[in-house]
Parts: C-alpha cells; sequence; structure tokens
C-alpha cells in the first residue's frame, strides 16, 4: 500500500473505533492495546499498568509476526500468549516506523477482524 492509502484506511479504521466505544479517535498506542485484549481472548475487563504494557507487547508480535519476525510459542498457565522472535526486525526511522504500524494495523483489522476499511 502507498502511504496516502494507509493513512486513509487508518483514519477509516479510527473512526470506526471511536463509533463502536463511542469515544474519541484513537491513536497507535490505544489501538494496539485493543488489539492485545483481542488476542488475548479474555475479553474486556481491568488490567494494570503492567498488564497493559503487556498487552501491547502481544500486539507488537502478533503485528510483526505477519511479517515473519515473532511466531507463537504458546500460552502460559493464565492462557497469556508468548512470542519468539525469529528474526531481528530492521532499524526503521521514525516515519518509517510509523507507517509501517499503520500499515499492520490496518492489515490486522481488514484480515482478523475482516473490516472493510475502503
Amino acid at each position: 500500500m502507498k502511504p496516502a492509502e494507509i493513512n486513509a484506511k487508518f483514519a477509516a479504521l479510527q473512526t470506526r473505533i471511536a463509533t463502536e466505544f463511542d469515544n474519541e479517535k484513537p491513536d497507535i498506542k490505544v489501538i494496539l492495546f485493543l488489539i492485545g485484549v483481542q488476542e488475548l481472548g479474555q475479553g474486556p475487563r481491568k488490567f494494570s499498568k503492567r498488564q497493559k504494557e503487556e498487552l501491547m507487547h502481544i500486539a507488537n508480535c502478533k503485528l510483526f509476526s505477519q511479517m515473519g519476525f515473532y511466531e507463537l510459542e504458546g500460552q502460559d498457565q493464565d492462557g497469556w500468549p508468548h512470542w519468539k522472535l525469529i528474526n531481528k526486525i530492521p532499524s526503521y526511522t521514525l516515519l518509517e516506523q510509523e507507517m509501517l504500524m499503520k500499515s499492520l494495523i490496518v492489515t490486522y483489522f481488514e484480515t482478523e477482524m475482516e473490516w472493510d476499511l475502503n
């Protein structure tokens, strides 16, 4: 996808999430948290600050698994997924990082959640 298409789909995603949750448009961190909750699969509940950070890590691993950087190892006794780094993630500029994350997030919602963001 070209940057303009990524940005347009990401904006559509933000609008849809804001509408679904009757809230303001979420930033990337909030969307990562939502993906983490989805991937945990235990439904919405209260999370500690540490758990919220872990949920965002789960989301990052899930997203980067699309590119072959992480692989799901399994779940711990509490049902939390654990990922293994299988390929080193290259260094990206801040702008490249932002576009990559937006692209991976858009792809996640289009494929895993089957949302139409056009």
